[in-house]
């Protein structure tokens, strides 16, 4: 399969909606078996599908009324970058993501990086 503007446009948009649905099967569905998925947020990345589905639930478990609110998305050759907040009652935190995509069409690898210090006060902020 050869990933053109359009597939990698339409395979996003799947992407998100799965993570909008909350569906970790869903989301892991859309990755490589051999896919990475990392939280640069202290912790190492995880590796290979079941680990990046139980991630993702792990995610949701975390933050349970999880939403989000897309900023911008960017497309370049295999791959795209996600601008957005993450969302969850009170708490809220500015996000990046780099997915990159195999020349199967799915996730190889999936790269978040968060604004550490938003999510410090957010969770202060909730807690008290």
């Amino acid at each position: 399969m050869q990933i053109t503007p359009s597939t990698l446009s339409a395979l996003s948009e799947r992407y998100l909606a799965a993570w909008a649905a909350r569906d970790p099967d869903a989301i892991a569905n859309l990755h490589a078996t051999d896919t990475q998925f990392w939280i640069h947020n202290g912790a190492g990345p995880v590796f290979g599908r079941a680990a990046a589905r139980d991630a993702f639930a792990t995610l949701f478990a975390q933050f349970p009324d999880f939403s989000f609110e897309v900023y911008r998305v960017l497309y370049g050759d295999d791959h795209w970058v996600l601008d957005w907040a993450l969302i969850s009652g009170d708490i809220r935190f500015d996000c990046l993501d780099l997915v990159t995509v195999s020349p199967e069409g799915l996730v190889r690898r999936k790269d978040s990086f968060i604004d550490a210090a938003q999510l410090a006060a957010a969770l202060d902020g909730a807690g008290s």
